[in-house]
């Protein structure tokens, strides 16, 4: 009998880790400007460059890592896996660049993605395509679409445009894969994520949160994000990866 419920014992401990990462909350964060806020726009969708590196080194000294989507399996292996987003493809982002290259170490590789809006690249504020490639081409960041025209997709009547064609244009720039679609607004539903799935794997909404797998239908592509704004201290930095 004794060795029978030690037998038991083992076989929950052994089992007790695959459960408990099948729970594993992983962070998802969305930025949109990292610039000083100019007067334009809302002031809460920037973070100035100096909070943006000192988020970073907390993450880097508190043991996260920084996957991209073409990484996505991974974060069922790694010590504490988040995911650094930026909205839009604002040409501030390559604040972002700067301070991943002055941060990267041989022990911490920055890693994050930029949702561009296909028809904006190459405006006056916005990422261009010669940037675009530099990115792409750089390993620390992957570049995937926030559609065409940036429309709110459960009203817009040609979603094939917005997301087949934004993900080839996308493409021919890159050289690289697009496989994450950023929902302009957050805004889906099931029909949309029905045509989403034709042309990607994974789906990013606004709602609040980490991601936890559930194994509920169509998950990967309702995927929470968590917002990073211009008044949030480091304090609530922190507490918001919880």
């Amino acid at each position: 009998m004794k060795k029978i419920f030690l037998l038991f014992l083992f076989l929950l401990i052994l089992g007790h880790p695959k459960s408990a990462n099948a729970q594993q909350k992983i962070p998802i964060l969305i930025y949109h400007s990292i610039d000083k806020f100019n007067g334009i726009g809302s002031k809460e969708l920037f973070v100035t460059p100096e909070n943006f590196e000192k988020q970073m080194i907390y993450l880097m000294e508190h043991g996260y890592t920084l996957l991209t989507f073409e990484r996505w399996q991974q974060s069922n292996s790694v010590k504490k896996p988040i995911f650094i987003t930026f909205d839009d493809g604002y040409k501030n982002n390559l604040n972002v660049y700067s301070i991943f290259q002055k941060l990267a170490t041989g022990n911490f590789r920055p890693a994050g993605t930029f949702f561009v809006i296909s028809d904006f690249i190459g405006r006056a504020n916005r990422l261009s395509k010669t940037d675009l490639k530099m990115l792409a081409d750089s390993g620390f960041i992957s570049i995937q679409s926030h559609t065409a025209t940036h429309p709110d997709l459960t009203k817009a009547e040609n979603l094939n445009y917005e997301l087949k064609e934004s993900k080839e244009k996308i493409q021919q720039i890159t050289g690289k894969p697009v496989i994450a679609l950023a929902y302009p607004y957050g805004n889906t539903n099931e029909h949309v994520v029905a045509e989403t799935k034709k042309y990607y794997r994974y789906g990013l909404t606004t709602t609040p949160g980490p991601f936890s797998m559930t194994g509920l239908k169509n998950e990967l592509y309702y995927l929470p994000r968590i917002y990073i704004k211009y008044s949030m201290t480091l304090d609530e930095f922190e507490k918001a990866l919880r």
